[in-house]
């Protein structure tokens, strides 16, 4: 069994306008590189006619910004020409490599009809040598992910990377294994890891014991690399992310939105950008 090693609670974060809750890097834990980032939007409802609401065009370089999106309907697009608009229950994934700039928000039909609206964005490193590969952008609906499990009230989709004799949609220079949905109240499942990796549990909501540990919503949860199973009981209604990556054991240098290797490279993002090698975006 993996022991967990950290519960985190999310602290708030402001970004752009917005309030995000952030569980990794945490005062308490840095991160377990492939996983350098995890911000959850919580629940908001918006009301019809809502007035536009994006992130300013911003620079990324070196890493894969990735969106679960739990509610609502999200609009996505970068300075390569790529965007995606992805629903409740669908996943976007976009590799920066050697930079562009993205733009993030609600979408415009979104905040015409008004509804709830949640989303986990996790920043996935990738090895050194891809750091500066062709950008990619790549997005999954819910009906391309396959279920982890037949039970009824066990819906947890499999996005990426292999699981028993599944195998997501959606690839990554990284082998990550990464899972989200909902599981109802009162439901026991065991979830399978390799042994060695870095393993993440994120809960978004409800309760549920995760090997003998009550967890309540908005923790993350960081589990020891040895071992292999993960025992959990749903108490309420519970979403939840989970993720199992092989660890990059190589140096971390993170900055604003960019994700290198060493401070030189860091700066180099930045010369890069400000001389407009990122190219140009538009909201």
């Amino acid at each position: 069994m993996k022991a967990i090693t950290h519960l985190l609670k999310g602290k708030e974060k402001n970004i752009g306008e917005e309030t995000i809750l952030q569980s990794l890097p945490h005062p308490d834990f840095r991160f377990a590189s492939p996983f350098i980032v995890l911000h959850h939007f919580p629940a908001k409802s918006y009301p019809k006619n809502s007035p536009p609401e994006r992130l300013h065009p911003h620079p990324h370089r070196g890493f894969a910004p990735v969106t679960f999106m739990f509610q609502g309907e999200g609009f996505h697009n970068d300075s390569k020409g790529n965007s995606g608009t992805i629903k409740g229950g669908e996943v976007q994934w976009m590799f920066a490599g050697r930079g562009l700039l993205h733009s993030e928000g609600p979408s415009k039909q979104f905040l015409k009809d008004g509804g709830a609206y949640e989303f986990v964005q996790l920043w996935v490193n990738v090895p050194a040598q891809n750091k500066l590969d062709e950008p990619f952008y790549q997005q999954s609906a819910a009906e391309e992910m396959p279920l982890i499990s037949n039970e009824k009230g066990i819906e947890l989709k499999l996005a990426s990377g292999s699981y028993n004799d599944l195998t997501g949609p959606l690839k990554s220079h990284t082998p990550i294994t990464s899972i989200f949905g909902k599981v109802d109240p009162g439901k026991s499942l065991t979830l399978n890891a390799a042994d060695g990796y870095w393993t993440l549990l994120y809960i978004l909501d409800g309760s549920v014991t995760v090997n003998d540990k009550e967890v309540t919503g908005q923790h993350l949860i960081v589990f020891d690399k040895a071992g292999s199973e993960i025992k959990l009981t749903t108490h309420a209604e519970t979403k939840m992310l989970y993720l199992s990556g092989e660890p990059i054991n190589e140096p971390v240098a993170a900055r604003g939105n960019i994700v290198m290797n060493t401070v030189e490279e860091l700066n180099k993002a930045d010369q890069d950008f400000a001389e407009g090698k990122f190219g140009k975006l538009d909201f």
